[in-house]
């Protein structure tokens, strides 16, 4: 991300601030946006400007989400900021041809059919105004903006523009990718299409399109009765985990309870065992979800106290023959600090990752394979799977190398990637070193931002 650009752009926040309350409203404001003390004396921009730059970059994103919540600018300033936040997410791409063959196979029709939902979409996330009435413009009830365009071409005369044109006069086909991802998204929701059999329709017609650079429209839940779909890229698994059971140092007995529904039953070393059954956003699984679970189903009200029950209860879970797992374990905790609740959980000893298409594909079988050490929950699908490799993975007890241990890790590692896994695997040696940490900190800093995951407090 480039902080340097976005510390520039949220400049007008002093401006914006100074004007938001009086001297003594002032300490609340900041603190409500996350700024640091205020000094007593100076004037008020005085005051905020000395806030604003003790600030540390780290902590940008975090005071340019709460600002477009709390004083929403103008949709222009909006916008490049969140451009900026939106530089570091590692949205599926999608290029101008393929926008314009998206919007070729879609009339208005298709995407207008409530003309104050679809308004409010575009609201959210283009700009319709790039400048207040003129006198002129305001006394003869006429204006040169995006939106009365709209309101003559789309609304009063649906066959002066295509899809295609409304899509360049909004500047979609060169808008971010993320921007764009959200347009699709937003496009293909209830709040905008009212009916799923309408949602199902523009999902169908856009898919094919978008296949052409890997990615498509795919139902991801459901939301007040009506499925949800996001832009993932095709290669990436289908269906939503179903069963995540893990944080078990024995491995538990786990059978078929009901086929249809892929209801799992665990025979024997339940009481061993942590189950989340709740939906995976499409966010991933987050600390934060993970403690929330824990919290509700343990009756623990004290945040600070489920935080520390649960990171105790996750640890003990580490085999005690295999202290390079701990040694894993605590240097990403340890290492992210304050930014863990917003970063995906570092889930070990995990026993089953169960989504619709591991079961179709293996059957049976998927109940007694794919035991990994440590699994995240990226966004958008992304599994990945970290692998911590004692001599027992290669070796005899005495050292000599076994090939045929070696050949069951390296097709384990097929089955995973062919699956949709992303796996990476550390040698117990290099966890043992001095730097050992700081190794594992700066392997998880490149692995987010790949995948466009912010670490911010």
């Amino acid at each position: 991300m480039d902080f340097v650009r976005l510390r520039k752009t949220l400049n007008f926040c002093v401006e914006v601030l100074k004007n938001a309350g009086t001297h003594e409203e002032l300490p609340d404001i900041c603190k409500e946006l996350g700024l640091p003390s205020l000094p007593v004396d100076g004037t008020k921009r005085e005051r905020i400007t000395n806030s604003f730059d003790a600030l540390p970059d780290a902590a940008l994103p975090r005071l340019a989400e709460l600002f477009l919540d709390r004083f929403p600018p103008s949709p222009g300033k909006r916008n490049e900021i969140q451009d900026i936040l939106w530089s570091s997410v590692a949205a599926p791409e999608i290029p101008k041809r393929s926008r314009r063959e998206v919007a070729r196979v879609l009339s208005i029709e298709n995407i207008c059919v409530d003309q104050e939902k679809f308004n409010c979409l575009l609201d959210r996330l283009w700009v319709l105004e790039t400048h207040a009435p003129t006198v002129e413009e305001f006394l003869s009830f006429s204006s040169h903006s995006l939106r009365s365009a709209i309101e003559k071409h789309v609304y009063r005369n649906p066959e002066d523009w295509s899809v295609e044109v409304l899509f360049d006069k909004l500047g979609a086909l060169n808008a971010s990718n993320q921007r764009f991802v959200l347009f699709l998204e937003g496009l293909a929701s209830a709040d905008v299409l009212l009916d799923e059999s309408a949602q199902r329709r523009f999902v169908d017609l856009v898919n094919a399109p978008l296949s052409t650079c890997g990615v498509e429209l795919r139902e991801t839940g459901m939301d007040g009765g009506y499925p949800v779909f996001h832009v993932l890229s095709i290669g990436l698994p289908t269906g939503r985990p179903k069963n995540l059971i893990f944080a078990s140092p024995l491995k538990p007995d786990l059978r078929f309870r009901d086929a249809v529904n892929n209801d799992i039953e665990i025979v024997t070393n339940a009481e061993k065992v942590l189950v989340y059954d709740r939906p995976i956003p499409v966010e991933g699984l987050r600390w934060s979800d993970l403690q929330g679970w824990w919290s509700e189903t343990r009756k623990i009200p004290n945040n600070e106290n489920a935080k520390k029950k649960l990171y105790t209860r996750l640890r003990e879970s580490l085999p005690e023959n295999s202290p390079s797992q701990t040694l894993f374990f605590d240097a990403f905790y340890h290492g992210f600090g304050r930014a863990v609740p917003n970063l995906p959980v570092l889930l070990p000893e995990v026993w089953l990752h169960w989504d619709p298409k591991t079961a179709r594909e293996r059957g049976v079988d998927a109940l007694t394979r794919f035991r990994m050490d440590f699994l995240l929950l990226l966004p958008h699908a992304v599994r990945v799977v970290v692998e911590v490799d004692g001599m027992h993975h290669y070796a005899q007890p005495h050292g000599q190398a076994d090939g045929i241990k070696y050949a069951e890790m390296v097709a384990a590692d097929r089955e995973l990637k062919l699956a949709g896994y992303d796996v990476y695997r550390f040698g117990t040696a290099e966890l043992h070193r001095n730097e050992s940490r700081q190794m594992v900190r700066r392997f998880f800093v490149g692995l987010f931002n790949r995948y466009g995951v912010p670490i911010q407090p």
